[in-house]
């Protein structure tokens, strides 16, 4: 009876290692220095962040860089920002060179694996597969991210991506204090 409720037990230990973080959550303090400086995840807030973690040599993640690129040119100027870190003990010329190529518009820069899982709330023990993706709303939560599973998934979907993206844009941006930020005032011409 005690080898059956010990057994159980490190089942059930072992499916908790792979629990889907959970969501909403805040973002944790993030850095990430490309070649023109360093980025604060903490920087944009106000913004809907999108960070990519991606391995320099993956088709995926270059392929998903691209997806960014046009999100950052159309989406930029209402709020977007796209962040890329290369997670694959990559050097900052690596990074800088991958931006180029893949991510003209918007900073990737190299970053330790090791960062990568308590910022996505996942286990030391879990491989996951690349692109690893997080979406961060203006209050600097959260909102959906992937998971280790090595298959495609929602957010790696341009057109799931856009809609949630959007959907993020539309929500009030949020001040550090909680307050609501001034919506943006149109100049009023004066009477003639």
């Amino acid at each position: 009876m005690r080898s059956l409720i010990l057994c159980s037990a490190l089942v059930a230990l072992g499916a908790s290692v792979y629990a889907a973080a959970p969501i909403p959550r805040p973002a944790q303090q993030l850095e990430i220095a490309d070649a023109s400086g360093k980025h604060l995840l903490s920087s944009y807030k106000g913004k809907v962040v999108v960070v990519q973690f991606l391995l320099t040599t993956c088709p995926h993640c270059q392929a998903f860089s691209g997806i960014l690129t046009k999100l950052q040119a159309e989406y930029g100027p209402r709020g977007f920002q796209a962040l890329g870190a290369a997670v694959n003990e990559a050097t900052p010329q690596m990074a800088k060179d991958y931006a180029a190529k893949y991510a003209p518009n918007f900073p990737v820069g190299p970053l330790s694996e090791e960062l990568v899982f308590p910022f996505m709330s996942m286990s030391i023990m879990e491989r996951p597969g690349f692109p690893q993706i997080v979406v961060i709303d203006r209050k600097g939560e959260i909102r959906e991210q992937t998971t280790s599973v090595n298959e495609k998934q929602a957010l790696q979907d341009e057109m799931h991506l856009r809609a949630l993206v959007e959907k993020l844009l539309a929500e009030p941006a949020v001040g550090v204090s909680g307050a609501k930020a001034p919506a943006a005032s149109a100049t009023k011409k004066p009477a003639s």
